[in-house]
């Protein structure tokens, strides 16, 4: 593992957006502190991550999308293969962290690509966890 410190238009960038300098990259995923917390139990009343929180977290997944399909803010991203097989073995991954930390993703496989969307159904929007489970999914790619 490696400090990374990207220079230019992209280090630009990521400082703009917050990315902290001390971000640990491996392979291809950043390293953040969302990683190394564990999801927690949520129930009907738990809060909505904030505006803020968004902006405090977005920086530490960097690669995800936010979107709101029937308003429901989610956590999505495409993640690209050489065939199928490798598809699915990295959904296989995904289920099984999903099940480790007991918070499931939507996943969806195809040839050379799997789109993994992360939201908090009983909030019906977005927790903290869905953006550790993010973070931790960069580290399976």
């Amino acid at each position: 593992m490696t400090t990374s410190r990207p220079h230019g238009a992209e280090g630009l960038r990521r400082r703009k957006l917050g990315f902290r300098a001390g971000t640990i990259r491996q392979g291809g995923a950043h390293i953040s502190s969302l990683t190394s917390e564990r999801c927690v139990a949520c129930r009907r009343d738990s809060p909505e991550v904030t505006q803020s929180e968004i902006e405090e977290f977005t920086p530490q997944v960097p690669d995800w999308e936010l979107v709101a399909p029937n308003g429901i803010r989610r956590l999505e991203r495409v993640f690209r293969f050489s065939n199928f097989a490798e598809a699915l073995a990295f959904s296989n991954r995904v289920g099984a962290l999903a099940e480790a930390e007991g918070h499931h993703p939507a996943l969806l496989t195809e040839w050379g690509r799997v789109t993994v969307t992360w939201w908090t159904h009983t909030i019906r929007g977005l927790h903290r966890n869905d953006f550790i489970m993010a973070a931790k999914t960069d580290l399976l790619a």
